[in-house]
C-alpha cells in the first residue's frame, strides 16, 4: 500500500511536539507501506530521507495558492501509485476533495485538535467560519483519524460523521517502558548542576511552544495563582520552563520570580522528564490531546494537571502518574504541588505503553487503512 501524506507546515525538523507527533506517524507507518510526503516549502529534508519528500507547497497560511499545484500532485499520485492520500490537519482538507475528485483515491484527514476549537481559544475573529469549512471537509472524506475520544465523539454528535468513519490516533511515543532507576538519578543530578539548584529543592517542569494560547495560559497561572499561594509555604522548590517564542512581555514578567528558570528551548527535553520531580498542566483551555503529558508519562513523571487540560489520557491508564486536580482549583492544585516529595514512588503502568507505544497504535491504522484501499 503506498500513502501519500499531505502537511500543510515545517514538520523537518522535527522539534515541537506537533512536529514530532507527524513525523513519527509516517516513520512508523513506513514499515509497512510506502510513505511519499507533499510538504510545505519550508522544511529542511535530509540528505538521507526515510521516505520520498517533495517540499514544495504553500503552507496553510497561503493554502490556496497550491491550486497552481494540482497538477503535480496528481503526477505524483500518479508516479508513485498512491492507494490513499492522508491530509495532516484539516486546513487542506479541500485539497482532499479535489485530488479525490481527479484521482478516484479515497482521502483521509488525519486531525489533531478541533481547530475551530482551538482558533477561538487563540482569539482568531474568522473562528466561526472555519467551524463551517471543518465540518464540510470532514463530512467528505472517506475517514477521519482523531487525536482523543473527545474530538471523535464531538465530530460524530455536532458533526453528523458515522461512527464508522472514525477511529482515535493518539499522540503517540517511541518509549515502550519507564526508564529505570538509575537512569531517572543520573538525569536529576545532571539537571541540578545545569541550573544550580539545591537537593531539598522540589524540581517541576513546564514545557511547550510559547507562543499558544494554552501555554501562555499556563505560566500567567504558575505566575498569578500558583507562585503566590506556595509562598505562603514552606516549600523549597523552582520551576523550569523550557519553550521557544517566549514574548518579551512575558519573558519580562517571569524574571521577576527568582522561583522559575526559564530554559528556552532545550535540545534533548527527554532529559528533563526524567530529571524533574513534577510536570505542571495547569491550563483549562483544552483543546486536542496534550502531546507533552504522553512524553511525561512515557519518560515517568509524574503530572499534575487539570481535569480539562487532560483530556485525550484516560486516568485509569495513567494510574498514580497523573494526579487530577478540578479545573481552576489553584488551592488544590498547589496542594498536591506540596505532596510531590511525600508520595509514595509509581511507575507508569505497562497498560499506559501499550495505548500509547507508536508500534501498537500504527498497527491499528495501517489494518484501517488497507480496508479503506481494498474498500
Amino acid at each position: 500500500m503506498v500513502l501519500l501524506g499531505i502537511v500543510s507546515y515545517k514538520i523537518f525538523p522535527a522539534r515541537l511536539g506537533g512536529q514530532k507527533g507527524i513525523a513519527d506517524f509516517y516513520q512508523f507507518l513506513s514499515k509497512d507501506s510506502e510513505i511519499v510526503l507533499a510538504t510545505s516549502n519550508d522544511n529542511e529534508v535530509s540528505d538521507d530521507p526515510i521516505f520520498k519528500i517533495y517540499p514544495f507547497l504553500f503552507n496553510h497560511w497561503k493554502g490556496f495558492l497550491n491550486l497552481i499545484y494540482i497538477p503535480k500532485l496528481i503526477g505524483i499520485i500518479r508516479k508513485h501509485k498512491v492507494d490513499v492520500i492522508l491530509i495532516e490537519h484539516s486546513y487542506f482538507g479541500w485539497l482532499g476533495i479535489l485530488l479525490h475528485l481527479f484521482t478516484g483515491k479515497p482521502y483521509v484527514i488525519h486531525s489533531h485538535n478541533i481547530e475551530a476549537h482551538r482558533f477561538k481559544v487563540a482569539g482568531r475573529k474568522w473562528w466561526r467560519f472555519y467551524v463551517r469549512y471543518e465540518i464540510f471537509v470532514h463530512q467528505q472524506a472517506n475517514f477521519n483519524l482523531f487525536k482523543c475520544e473527545e474530538d471523535k465523539d464531538w465530530a460524530i454528535e455536532e458533526w453528523n460523521i458515522a461512527h464508522e468513519k472514525c477511529m482515535i490516533v493518539p499522540y503517540g511515543t517511541n518509549i515502550q517502558k519507564a526508564p529505570d532507576a538509575d537512569e531517572i538519578k543520573i538525569s536529576r543530578e545532571q539537571i541540578r548542576r545545569i541550573h544550580s539548584i539545591e537537593e531539598n529543592e522540589t524540581i517541576f517542569l513546564f514545557n511547550g511552544s510559547l507562543n499558544y494560547a494554552p501555554n501562555i495560559d499556563s505560566i500567567q497561572i504558575i505566575t498569578q495563582f500558583l507562585i503566590p499561594i506556595l509562598q505562603k509555604t514552606d516549600l523549597k522548590y523552582r520551576i523550569i520552563i523550557c519553550g521557544d517564542f517566549l514574548p518579551e512581555l512575558l519573558a519580562t514578567e517571569l524574571r521577576a520570580f527568582p522561583q522559575i528558570i526559564f530554559a528556552g528551548f532545550v535540545k534533548d527535553i527527554s532529559l528533563y522528564f526524567k530529571g524533574c520531580d513534577a510536570f505542571l498542566n495547569p491550563s483549562v483551555l483544552a483543546t486536542g490531546i496534550k502531546t507533552k503529558l504522553v512524553e511525561a508519562l512515557a519518560n515517568d513523571l509524574t503530572v499534575i494537571s487539570t481535569i480539562g487540560g487532560a483530556r485525550g489520557i484516560d486516568s485509569k491508564i495513567a494510574g498514580m502518574k497523573m494526579i487530577l486536580v478540578d479545573n481552576a482549583d489553584w488551592n488544590g492544585f498547589a496542594t498536591e504541588m506540596l505532596k510531590t516529595k511525600l508520595r509514595k514512588p509509581f511507575i507508569t503502568p505497562e497498560l499506559f505503553y501499550t495505548r500509547f507505544y507508536w508500534g501498537n497504535i500504527i498497527h491499528s491504522v495501517h489494518n484501517r487503512l488497507a480496508d479503506l484501499y481494498h474498500s
